[in-house]
């Protein structure tokens, strides 16, 4: 079951985002929250895709899956929607390539060959935000081959947290926050 939610800025809109959350991830935890608060001060609008990713897919019908509900949430809503995706969420990114859509990649699968390819073959603006101590799916050598903008922050989780330092975590938010509003331009 998904859920599309729109919200609108309070001022003249200047583009439409798509977000694409993680598997336990939802818009409403930080990073997407804080990506979400961004792009609306910038005068986008913004679904927010809220899924229950069904039990038992396949990891080649995962894929097919997010593209799918990516595709259900650009219909209708913008042509050339900005995809935001985190974590599970970036599992859009052949479908953002095939498109040329500009993306923002929060904790992307960078561990599995077809986010990264895809990430690579996409011609349109990407910014790619993770942490080096992200297990499930930091990839240094992956993330050195993307062709896009890249912020890594240093021991940060698959959050972009870092256990036991709430400093350190605060800032980390705060810094996704100026790189998406800096890459936005």
């Amino acid at each position: 079951m998904t859920e599309l939610r729109d919200r609108h800025p309070d001022l003249p809109e200047v583009g439409r985002a798509v977000l694409l959350p993680g598997r336990a991830y939802s818009p409403a935890k930080p990073l997407l929250a804080a990506v979400s608060d961004v792009l609306l001060r910038r005068g986008w609008a913004v679904r927010e895709v809220w899924w229950q990713v069904p039990d038992g897919l396949s990891p080649r019908r995962t894929v097919t899956w997010v593209a799918d509900q990516a595709r259900t949430a650009t219909a209708g809503w913008a042509d050339r929607p900005l995809i935001v995706g985190k974590s599970l969420g970036t599992l859009a990114a052949p479908y953002a390539a095939k498109g040329r859509l500009d993306a923002v990649w929060l904790t992307p699968l960078l561990l599995d060959r077809r986010v990264v390819r895809a990430i690579r073959a996409n011609e349109a603006r990407q910014l790619v935000i993770a942490g080096t101590g992200d297990t499930l799916a930091w990839d240094p050598d992956a993330a050195g081959r993307l062709e896009a903008d890249l912020l890594a922050l240093p021991g940060a989780d698959h959050a972009l947290a870092v256990k036991g330092d709430k400093e350190r975590t605060a800032a980390y938010l705060s810094q996704v926050r100026a790189a998406v509003d800096d890459w936005l331009g």
